[in-house]
């Protein structure tokens, strides 16, 4: 079911929880199915990140939960808890972002503010802090104002910023947004500190620190133990006991998280991959140590037992040699898995750390987590903008790549909207905060980046149900192996040989890492290139989409006006009505104006400033009117100018005749807004305007059709403008929805499903929101509307049309790249059991395989960390 699904269901919640102490799928497996037996839950955990995402019922307690996941031999804690729509208008839209995204060292660091739900139950799977959770609900809203009713929120928006708890990350020096050296300290401490065998939310099991001793440990003693039971020409009389000596630290403390995890579980008559792992080892070791007490003169003389165990039957060497591979798997899967989070942990640090308010006109630095919304502050050449807001003074170009993925800066100017996190490069800018905490863009993009890494992909069912058995199977196979090959051959040592392979080489492990890591890190590197995947849904969507529709204006054109052509009448010239128009345009606010008046601007000689104007008026909708001082003609002449619409002319006594009409609807049907311009009372020329196409629009669109996707162009405007735009882009003709209302662009999408398309939609306006929420694919590109990012499963935080063709190339390549892991996994044990149980598998190679098989997962997973721009 997802999580749009549920949060449609009256009278449930989502509840996060923190698990700890997991460590292969089938502990996935065993706490799904134990939540699952609550009356009315459901429940979808992940095992890199450590999280569970719970639909409960009103009638269960968030205390019922937990219990309930202690119960079943791990450590449980309230993360967050979101009430469902139909409770949800009861409470105020506030949320505790750092409580929902922050790493769960992080988390449990924070100082508590309110109750906290934790267990010390004797199954418990370490000792661990209680993680503040009193956290105010917030709920998506649902608008189903289109009569069709297709507008769906995807993800919740959030409301103001709850000031006690950002107080409480205050107070480790950081915000969401902004996390500084100290809360990365406070981070460190917590996860090292005080908590069992738990890291960070990157790692299951011990964290590669914990591991690192113990690998060293184990590698210095195995290697003696291994020579010497191996290489004849190194042994000496009595040489097993000395092997037996060096092996026991190896199998007892330095194999003690696989003996712990193995142990809590049998107590909870449960298995896992460390119940495989433990048996195997301890079974060689104990075997061997049984052999040697039983026959002490077998090691007497070198050569005698020579062999690791083929003639005669000590399996030190084994024992060690397993448990320092199996160490080495761990340690290198924990730090691979701690790179895969890399990127949205430098999300979390890509925040300003301070920021300098203006009040009463003194400057004050401040943290920047203490900014309200209103706060004028000042940004530096250099410096990040502290917080999402608006500029009130000064000039500049800023930096977004960080957000957007964008290389190239924006130039900005008062009333320009800037975006926290983005780096100022040139002018002093006033700044007035008008999103902070919670709801900066920066936030909102950690939100979705996280939301995305907890969810589980439909792919995933199928290891899931695997991994639910696996263990009990595997225990059952080896059992068999040894009974089996002991009947026919009466061989004790290749039948306790082979039943130690079969457990030492199953790996559950390799399943349950197989989609989260390749998930994890696909919308990590996307949130680098301002991509955001929100769930593993999109990546099933994103393979079967074979047509997309694109708004027109701010997805395929920049949705800003440029002046096309100047049309001279009456014995004016081209250059002269430019000048003469942008000189009185200048003085107007309007988008049309502004347009004219950089074209003019542009095209004075030597770059020289605009004609000076006077006695300037406008009116609404109509045009403009001013006296223009023309230098160097004659002794400062001075023209009148009117520029504007047909009315505004006919307003100042001015009446183009039948020709000059006829022009000007030319140059509309054409598909251009013309403005007639004026000069003295007789009309001088006409300028024309058109939306212009993106740089990179006509490259994407050819880039869609190589991936197999028919591009369609969708326009409110008339057909001449979305034929023109259509053929400059490389869209056919028949591929374009020209004048299409709001509504028809849901219809639209309709129309194409109804044919048996499988639909995209990318937009970035308020009337795409029901578009983007209709098709199976919703793209919004990010310079749009929070309804428009809302409603969609793709979004884009840059304004280029190249992008779009990216977020659709990574996500299917995330998607290959999970798919690739899982046949691996499943490959490796349908092949390596078998072959164990065989007799063919040396213990040890079987350890090295095992080891291996979860790193490849991850490593082949990290190889998306490089996916190019």
């Amino acid at each position: 079911m997802s999580n749009h699904d549920i949060l449609h269901q009256t009278g449930t919640r989502i509840i996060e929880l923190d698990i700890e102490g997991m460590t292969c799928a089938s502990c996935v497996a065993r706490v799904e199915r134990k939540l699952g037996k609550l009356d009315g839950v459901e429940a979808s955990v992940n095992l890199p990140l450590e999280s569970a995402q719970v639909k409960v019922p009103d009638n269960v307690t968030d205390q019922q939960i937990v219990d309930t996941v202690n119960a079943t031999g791990y450590k449980a804690w309230i993360r967050e808890s979101r009430p469902s729509p139909s409770i949800a208008h009861a409470h105020d839209r506030e949320t505790d972002m750092l409580g929902a995204l922050a790493p769960s060292s992080l988390r449990r660091a924070l100082p508590h503010t309110g109750p906290a739900i934790e267990s010390s139950t004797e199954g418990s799977t370490g000792g661990c802090g209680a993680v503040e959770h009193d956290r105010s609900n917030s709920a998506p809203e649902h608008d189903h104002s289109d009569g069709a009713g297709v507008m769906r929120q995807r993800a919740s928006k959030l409301g103001p910023r709850r000031q006690g708890s950002l107080a409480e990350l205050a107070r480790l020096g950081g915000r969401w947004g902004g996390t500084t050296e100290h809360a990365e300290h406070a981070a460190r401490g917590a996860a090292a500190g005080g908590h069992g065998d738990h890291g960070d939310h990157m790692h299951h099991g011990p964290a590669s620190r914990q591991l690192k001793p113990r690998l060293i440990a184990a590698a210095i003693l195995t290697v003696p133990v291994f020579a010497i039971s191996m290489i004849p020409a190194l042994q000496f009389p009595q040489w097993g006991w000395v092997a037996a000596a060096l092996a026991l630290p190896v199998v007892t403390w330095a194999a003690w998280p696989f003996h712990r995890a193995a142990a809590i579980n049998a107590r909870h008559f449960a298995s896992t991959m460390d119940t495989l792992v433990s048996i195997g080892v301890l079974a060689a070791y104990l075997y061997s140590a049984w052999q040697l007490v039983a026959n002490p003169m077998m090691t007497e003389h070198p050569g005698m037992e020579s062999m690791g165990g083929v003639s005669g039957g000590l399996y030190f060497e084994v024992a060690a040699v397993v448990t320092t591979f199996l160490l080495l798997g761990r340690y290198l899967e924990a730090n691979a898995k701690a790179k895969a989070g890399d990127a949205l942990k430098a999300l979390l640090n890509l925040g300003a750390k301070d920021a300098t308010v203006l009040r009463d006109g003194v400057e004050h630095k401040i943290p920047a987590e203490q900014l309200v919304a209103g706060d004028i502050f000042v940004v530096r050449p250099g410096e990040k903008i502290a917080t999402d807001g608006v500029v009130t003074g000064g000039e500049s170009a800023v930096d977004a790549s960080l957000i957007t993925g964008e290389s190239m800066p924006v130039e900005v100017g008062p009333g320009s909207q800037v975006t926290g996190a983005t780096i100022n490069t040139s002018g002093r800018l006033l700044v007035r905060a008008t999103r902070v905490g919670s709801d900066t863009t920066l936030a909102q993009m950690g939100r979705l980046v996280s939301q995305a890494q907890t969810g589980k992909a439909p792919i995933a069912r199928l290891a899931d149900r695997i991994s639910a058995v696996f263990v009990p199977v595997v225990l059952v196979i080896a059992v068999v192996t040894f009974v089996f090959r002991l009947a026919l051959s009466g061989d004790l040592n290749a039948s306790f040989t082979a039943a130690v392979a079969v457990l030492v080489i199953a790996c559950p492990c390799a399943l349950g890492l197989a989609t989260p890591v390749g998930l994890l890190t696909g919308t990590g590197r996307g949130a680098q290139l301002g991509i955001l995947i929100k769930g593993p849904q999109v990546l099933e969507d994103t393979r079967t989409v074979d047509a997309i529709l694109l708004d027109k204006t701010g997805t395929v054109t920049s949705g800003k006006l440029a002046v096309g052509h100047t049309l001279a009448l009456n014995g004016h010239s081209p250059a002269d009505v430019l000048a003469l128009a942008g000189a009185v345009e200048a003085a107007s606010e309007h988008p049309i104006a502004h347009a004219i008046a950089a074209a003019a601007k542009s095209a004075m000689p030597d770059a020289g400033p605009l004609p000076a104007v006077k006695d300037f008026s406008s009116a609404p909708g109509g045009g403009v009117r001013g006296t223009v001082a023309l230098n160097g003609a004659g002794n400062g002449a001075r023209r009148t100018v009117v520029a504007g619409r047909t009315g505004w002319l006919e307003d100042n006594g001015i009446f183009p005749d039948d020709a000059q009409r006829r022009a000007l609807a030319t140059e509309e049907a054409g598909g251009a807004t013309a403005i007639w311009v004026a000069v003295d009372g007789e009309p001088a020329g006409i300028v024309s305007l058109r939306d212009t196409v993106k740089p990179g629009s006509a490259a994407a669109i050819a880039k869609l059709k190589e991936l197999g996707i028919r591009p369609l162009l969708l326009t409110g405007d008339n057909a001449a403008v979305a034929a023109q735009v259509a053929t400059a882009v490389g869209i056919s003709p028949e591929d374009v929805f020209a004048g299409v209302l709001p509504e028809g662009k849901v219809d639209a999408v309709r129309k194409l499903q109804a044919q048996g398309s499988t639909v995209a939609m990318a937009g970035d306006g308020v009337n795409d929101a029901a578009a983007l929420a209709q098709a199976d694919l919703g793209i919004a590109m990010g310079s749009g509307t929070d309804v428009a990012i809302e409603a969609s499963d793709l979004t884009v935080m840059g304004s280029d049309l190249g992008q779009l063709v990216q977020a659709i190339e990574l996500s299917r390549k995330t998607l290959t790249t999970i798919k690739t892991n899982l046949f691996w996994a499943f490959f490796y044990n349908a092949i390596g059991i078998p072959v164990a149980a065989l007799g063919l598998l040396n213990p040890m190679i079987a350890g090295a395989a095992m080891a291996a098989s979860s790193v490849l997962v991850v490593a082949n997973s990290l190889r998306l960390r490089s996916f190019a721009k």
